[in-house]
């Protein structure tokens, strides 16, 4: 990683001697970032949208992942393996699991390309380079990457800073968590070259016992910049070590030791003390933007992402058998298990390009874009120690596995201005992708050759008069299955999923006050869901359902009551359902499985009503109080809807206190002190859960992550 950032570094000193070189311009009409107005939702588009600016983002940014600093956003719920935010976290929209949210990088795609989810573990303190955040709920405008199908995150880094920065941000709070990194940016050079840069560390015990993270990541980012064209690159890397938390805590430990972790105790004695995931992962970004005359623009970019790492893990009275290895003759004692440690290893690249041409004239703007990436993935397991050591060859691996997937994407979208009250917004991609997987670790010999086509229209209306806004859209959305879902066997095989969205929305803004409502229908065609149905390896496999949907509003509204306070609040009331679902159930007395059916049930993680909101004091100069509420329905761990088998809902409050400092030495030195769950609720945002008949009866079992009760943490950022 030093050598990554040393390389990157003199990339920007090479640019600076460069500039020396270039002609100077007295007023520099520089390019804005192409490649993020390409994907993103306009001021008047017709979708529901939330915009978190570079302010927003630090005041939340105190060593948590990404997913917590969304959190007061609308519609969205946040988890935590460890408890406490920092390690693995998930995100939900509108009940939407992170595998179909479309996440991008400054246009790129960041989805893994196989199981399609998000893992913000892999790129520690990234929000720290980020200028600004939008979301978008629903299935929003065409992006690039994994397909939308209940929100986009796009996070943007390439704005330019034109003013020389420096910066430390240092943070420490409860289960001995530290976050430490340090900013930079020499602001333009000679007008038009800019270098970035930022180095951090974030390290946690966890809430539950042995959750530990050690988190490392840096970020570069060199460009130059001219009135016609801006040219960048962007280099930033995440390396992460964390003890294995996702097993989660059984249901009949939660009142009396409910930070138990049964990772590493399949080893006798103290548990495993190397029970950890591993994994860096490194993005290289090539930005090359340029402006043809006062109506067309252009850009293309060029990007890879490097991963690699493993999980580690101790696994107790292992068959040979298991592993492709025969039993032991150890002197005519035949054994055949052993204790033995074992990794389980990703070894991909992700690679390709982004472009879009862009035209704006008078009332019309017109957007060509689209992308092409390809992922090269390898799937491998090693033993690394086994207490019969003398039946495991040197080197070996129990199996090799190969996966590539393809993705090319184009879009067109036209947004026309008719008069001054009303708009219009169309758009319409082509997405193909091809799969080839060549077998799973439980079933090598099954091999996937898929191949899907969507063609995605969106289009939508917006009325504007005086301070009122409202619009209307439908979006059609097309999406993939993930890897797991292939594994469901050669009898099994998954079709693609498609979602309608009707999105309804009404704003008013005013001198000190703003609102809006927005209703929302989206329904599912095939949705993926489990069922308790098995594959063919005795493996829970996700099933299409024919029919399903989300039906809510979601409301918004902020003031300024008096100067000295000011508030906001969201709420999202909502129906989430599927129809004529089919429940599988293992009979362990009989063999087999049994069927329970169900007309109406709703669907899983999908809470009916969400809320946050805050309300701020400033009762000194550069002081805030801010109280920061948060409310989560009732969510059920699987789709049958039943009281046992849910997570109770919660109400969280927070409290933070920020102070800013001015004075000689640091341009400005920000204190905050962020009280988490201050009334020490004890809640679990996520769990799984499972049935099964045995004995004559139906027995549960159900597995919580449950969040840490009160705990803070103290912040100091320094600007030089």
């Amino acid at each position: 990683m030093k050598k990554l950032f040393l390389s990157a570094f003199l990339c920007g000193v090479v640019a600076v001697v460069f500039a020396q070189k270039e002609k100077k311009f007295n007023d520099t009409a520089y390019l804005q970032p192409l490649e993020v107005v390409a994907v993103r939702a306009g001021e008047n588009a017709p979708f529901a949208k939330t915009d978190l600016t570079k302010k927003d983002i630090a005041e939340n940014n105190l060593g948590q992942d990404l997913p917590f600093i969304l959190n007061q956003t609308p519609s969205v719920v946040v988890s935590s393996d460890a408890g406490n935010g920092v390690g693995y976290t998930g995100i939900r929209i509108r009940g939407t699991d992170a595998a179909r949210i479309n996440v991008t990088l400054n246009g790129i795609p960041y989805n893994d390309a196989e199981s399609q989810g998000t893992f913000f573990v892999d790129l520690p303190d990234f929000a720290s380079s980020s200028n600004s955040i939008q979301i978008q709920r629903g299935v929003g405008t065409s992006s690039n990457g994994a397909g939308a199908f209940g929100g986009t995150i796009n996070i943007a880094t390439n704005e330019l800073n034109k003013d020389f920065y420096a910066a430390a941000n240092n943070s420490v709070g409860s289960f001995n968590t530290f976050k430490n990194n340090i900013q930079f940016g020499t602001g333009l050079l000679r007008k038009h070259i800019t270098i970035d840069g930022r180095l951090s560390r974030i390290s946690s015990n966890g809430y539950i016992d042995r959750a530990k993270s050690n988190l490392q990541s840096f970020y570069i980012s060199t460009a130059f910049i001219n009135e016609n064209n801006s040219l960048r690159l962007n280099v930033f890397s995440g390396k992460e070590k964390t003890y294995q938390a996702w097993n989660g805590v059984a249901a009949y430990l939660l009142d009396t030791n409910r930070t138990y972790n049964p990772s590493g105790t399949e080893k006798a004695g103290e548990p495993y003390d190397n029970e950890t995931d591993n994994y860096t992962q490194t993005h290289y970004q090539l930005f090359y933007n340029h402006k043809f005359n006062p109506y067309w623009k252009g850009n293309i970019a060029l990007f890879l992402t490097r991963g690699k790492g493993y999980y580690e893990q101790y696994k107790a009275q292992e068959s040979f058998a298991d592993y492709g290895l025969p039993d032991y003759n150890d002197g005519g004692n035949i054994i055949t298990e052993t204790d033995l440690v074992r990794r389980l290893w990703l070894d991909n690249y992700f690679y390709g390009t982004i472009y879009s041409l862009q035209y704006k004239k008078n009332k019309t703007q017109v957007i060509f874009g689209g992308g092409y990436n390809a992922y090269d993935g390898k799937h491998y397991g090693d033993i690394k120690w086994a207490a019969v050591q003398a039946g495991v060859p040197s080197g070996y691996h129990w199996y090799d596995l190969t996966a590539y997937k393809k993705d090319i994407s184009v879009y067109t979208k036209w947004i026309q201005q008719w008069n001054p009250n009303w708009q219009s917004f169309a758009d319409i991609q082509l997405r193909n992708i091809n799969y080839r997987i060549n077998g799973f670790r439980y079933n090598p010999s099954l091999l996937i050759r898929q191949n899907y086509s969507f063609l995605n229209p969106k289009i939508g209306v917006t009325y504007t008069n005086k301070n009122w806004q409202a619009y209307l859209s439908y979006a059609l959305a097309g999406k993939e299955p993930n890897r797991d879902d292939f594994e469901a066997g050669n009898t099994q095989q998954p079709k693609a999923e498609r979602l309608h969205d009707i999105e309804l929305g009404v704003e008013k803004k005013g001198k000190g006050y703003a609102f809006g409502a927005n209703i929302y229908y989206m329904y599912y065609q095939n949705q993926l869901v489990l069922t308790g149905k098995i594959n063919d390896v005795g493996a829970y496999t996700r099933t299409n359902i024919a029919k399903s949907y989300r039906a809510g509003i979601e409301l918004q509204g902020n003031a300024v009551i008096t100067n000295w306070m000011n508030l906001a609040a969201n709420f999202t009331f909502s129906e989430n359902k599927i129809k004529n679902f089919t429940e599988y159930l293992d009979d362990y007395d009989n063999g087999g499985q049994q069927i329970k059916f169900y007309p109406k049930t709703t669907i899983s993680f999908s809470p009916s009503v969400i809320a946050g909101g805050s309300i701020n004091f400033i009762p000194v100069k550069n002081a805030a109080i801010s109280l920061l509420s948060k409310y989560v329905g009732r969510q059920y761990l699987d789709n049958t809807a039943q009281k046992s088998r849910s997570l109770s809902a919660y109400y969280l409050q927070d409290i933070r206190l920020s102070y800013l400092i001015t004075h000689k030495i640091f341009k400005e030195t920000n204190v905050i002190l962020q009280l988490n769950n201050v009334f020490n609720k004890k809640y679990e945002p996520n769990g799984y859960s499972f049935s099964y008949i045995y004995g004559g009866d139906l027995t549960t079992e159900n597995f919580y992550f449950p969040m840490a009760g009160f705990n803070f943490m103290v912040g100091v950022n320094l600007k030089f």
